[in-house]
């Protein structure tokens, strides 16, 4: 077992898939399946059923994710050091935020690039995972900053509500749903899901709408961000339900976006440590992130 191999376990949770894995780690989709293949026969059981061509992770994999997960980003954030030690790079000039994995594909970059126009002595480093990740980075230093669902798993925090929103059904662009004006969850009996892992927040709240609706969810396929989530809709593999905040950006992508109820809810907002001195230059990131996403959300 080694460090690469743990890293392509971790970014396949992470995508929902080995070639969103390849794409985060630079590697070839053949590479990751290689890696992911020598880990499984390292450990004697499999991490993901594979079902016509899709990875489904097991329950082993599930409850190794979060040990996994701590290893890998303690050994990447030695490495970062070790890598700002040998250039001389300054520390005092690295800006390092958390977020979801989906904000950095449409909406963050945006953000990050007008922030740096004013800030050309700021190097700004951007991790991505779940929220849970995002809290642990946090805390554990890794992340000056974090955006976060509200409340938060971790009461340690110092939190700046940001804003609010709702989640929403999302279908490929010719599903006989949409030509509903808003979906309920009854409209949802028997119909193909793409839903988030099911270590995720909202996973159990929806979990808790459809045993209240007396529905058996039909999970097709399971996915670690809003932007998989979206992709594989439009793929036709089924409807989702995601925050409308990340799904807004994604489209691009031959969907449809429609409310969904009964309502579900997001607050969001940016988490610092507690008790702890900020920078100048984490306050003001932290301040033209608010005002820009408060604007994406009017």
């Amino acid at each position: 077992m080694n460090l690469k191999q743990l890293e392509a376990f971790k970014a396949i949770m992470s995508t929902g898939s080995t070639i969103g894995a390849a794409t985060r780690m630079g590697l070839s989709q053949s590479a990751v399946s290689r890696l992911l293949s020598q880990l499984e026969e390292h450990l004697g059981f499999a991490l993901f059923l594979r079902k016509k061509g899709r990875l489904m992770a097991t329950p082993e994999a599930e409850e190794l994710l979060a040990e996994v997960a701590g290893l890998v980003d303690g050994m990447q954030r030695i490495q970062r050091l070790a890598d700002e030690m040998r250039v001389g790079r300054s520390r005092k000039s690295l800006l390092k935020v958390a977020v979801p994995t989906s904000m950095t594909q449409e909406l963050l970059p945006r953000i990050v690039a007008q922030f740096l126009k004013g800030h050309d002595d700021t190097v700004v480093e951007l991790l991505t995972g779940s929220y849970d990740m995002i809290e642990r980075a946090v805390l554990d230093r890794s992340a000056d900053l974090g955006f976060v669902r509200l409340p938060t798993q971790i009461p340690d925090f110092d939190v700046e509500p940001v804003l609010q929103t709702e989640g929403v059904c999302v279908m490929p662009a010719e599903h006989p749903l949409t030509r509903h004006a808003c979906i309920e969850v009854q409209h949802l009996r028997n119909v193909p899901l793409v839903m988030l892992g099911r270590q995720r927040a909202l996973r159990a709240e929806l979990n808790q709408v459809f045993r209240a609706a007396n529905l058996t969810p039909q999970v097709r396929v399971e996915v670690h961000s809003v932007g998989a989530a979206c992709s594989f809709v439009a793929e036709g593999l089924g409807v989702s339900i995601v925050n409308g905040l990340l799904a807004s950006h994604f489209l691009h992508l031959p969907i449809v976006i429609r409310p969904f109820r009964p309502a579900l809810p997001y607050a969001f907002g940016l988490a610092f440590r507690a008790n702890e001195p900020r920078s100048q230059r984490v306050n003001a990131f932290a301040e033209h992130l608010k005002q820009r996403l408060a604007a994406q959300n009017a």
